[in-house]
């Protein structure tokens, strides 16, 4: 019985001591956590969507608080988002310029060729493995496979008639769908653009005409109708200058092969 109560008292002194040594171990070798980070990791919206280039949105705390990353390194939760961590920081958050996915490509199926039917898993990435890059005649147009759909957490992209459309309302230009596309016939635009391009083929016109009816020839006539210098045809296909775009339609209006997307509704 003697023996019996000594190992109990000798086993809750034991323990006793063991939750001291834990207590002050703890303590000794915790690691400060900065409160900042927490209250920033609190604003953000919790997607852990990579848009920001972080891993995550804990990364991405940490990276602010850091000043390794901008106040409104969010493009999912935007301004709003960037002005509650401002406050925290007790700094500017900024001018946070909203931006949407805008897919280069208006090659629905009954505008671009196809060289042969594609039969297997319905995913760009594996589509772009075969010999031709895919079925269609335009080997830098949208696969139509959806990828970029499955990428988007949001729901702010379809496949229609073809192509890949996006939603402007739903999209929070995280660029997961940008970082999918195996062909980079997606890009992040200001929302507020007027107009851009539908193409993204870099052939010469002669060789867009064979394969797409929808395709830039590189012809210059946006060019020569802009009064701003917003427009040029750089590598074969046009490209518009946003920051000096007016919005005044007159190239989208001369444009022969009507690629030049009006964005705004």
């Amino acid at each position: 019985m003697t023996v019996f109560i000594f190992s109990v008292v000798l086993l809750a002194v034991l323990g006793i001591l063991i939750g001291i040594l834990l207590g002050v171990a703890g303590k000794v070798f915790a690691v400060e956590t900065d409160e900042r980070v927490v209250k920033v990791r609190e604003c953000l919206p919790g997607n852990n969507c990579g848009g920001c280039g972080y891993p995550g949105c804990d990364g991405l705390a940490e990276a602010i608080v850091a000043g390794d990353a901008p106040v409104n390194g969010c493009p999912v939760g935007g301004a709003p988002v960037a002005g509650q961590i401002g406050e925290i920081l007790g700094v500017d958050a900024g001018a946070s310029v909203r931006q949407v996915a805008f897919v280069k490509c208006a090659g629905t199926c009954d505008v671009a060729a196809n060289k042969y039917n594609y039969v297997g898993e319905m995913d760009c990435r594996r589509a772009v493995m075969v010999p031709g890059r895919g079925d269609k005649a335009c080997s830098h147009g949208c696969l139509g496979l959806g990828s970029c759909v499955e990428a988007c957490q949001f729901g702010a992209l379809s496949i229609k008639d073809g192509i890949a459309c996006v939603d402007k309302e739903k999209c929070v230009a995280c660029g997961q769908c940008v970082s999918t596309c195996p062909n980079n016939v997606i890009s992040l635009i200001p929302y507020d653009s007027a107009y851009a391009v539908q193409c993204n083929s870099k052939d010469k016109g002669k060789d867009v005409m064979a394969v797409c009816k929808a395709g830039c020839i590189g012809c210059g006539l946006c060019v020569k109708q802009c009064e701003f210098g917003a427009v040029a045809v750089e590598d074969n296909i046009a490209v518009i200058d946003g920051t000096k775009c007016q919005g005044c339609g007159k190239c989208a209006e001369k444009c022969p092969k009507k690629i030049i997307m009006p964005l705004q509704a």
